[in-house]
């Protein structure tokens, strides 16, 4: 029960981040997107989404994802920096980091973000989701 009203309050902290990645969901329709609800990442998913230079990105509970499902493995950023070598991670896994990651700083996830690196290697959150994503702990940067 506590679980539950935790990750409503969260959903809700996010919802103006949720309303940017829903518009942009919706502006790829138009161009083959399809959207479905996965539970297990919390999110409204955009699969096929049709711009973007490969992968996905998450805004609150909305993940936009380029490829036919988050079920595919992917590098690390050190992986793909060239700083180690380490097995491949879920794509979904790491997007679902983001995902509470949002539900935590709600509208200060987008700034914060940017101010720690943007999307790179040196970005605290991308080191965060990849480590989620390779252990399944560990989402929570600091």
């Amino acid at each position: 029960m506590r679980r539950r009203a935790l990750l409503i309050a969260g959903a809700a902290w996010t919802l103006p981040n949720s309303l940017i990645g829903l518009l942009l969901g919706v502006l790829g329709l138009a161009g083959g997107a399809r959207p479905q609800w996965r539970q297990r990442e919390l999110a409204l998913v955009f699969d096929r989404y049709p711009w973007g230079p490969g992968g996905a990105i998450t805004f609150g509970n909305i993940i936009l994802n380029t490829g036919s499902s988050l079920d595919t493995m992917c590098s690390t950023y050190a992986q793909r920096a060239g700083l180690r070598t380490e097995k491949a991670i879920c794509l979904g896994d790491h997007e679902r980091a983001h995902v509470y990651q949002y539900m935590v700083l709600g509208p200060f996830f987008l700034p914060v973000y940017l101010l720690s690196g943007g999307i790179s290697v040196r970005n605290p959150f991308e080191r965060a989701a990849d480590r989620y994503a390779a252990t399944g702990a560990g989402w929570w940067p600091f």
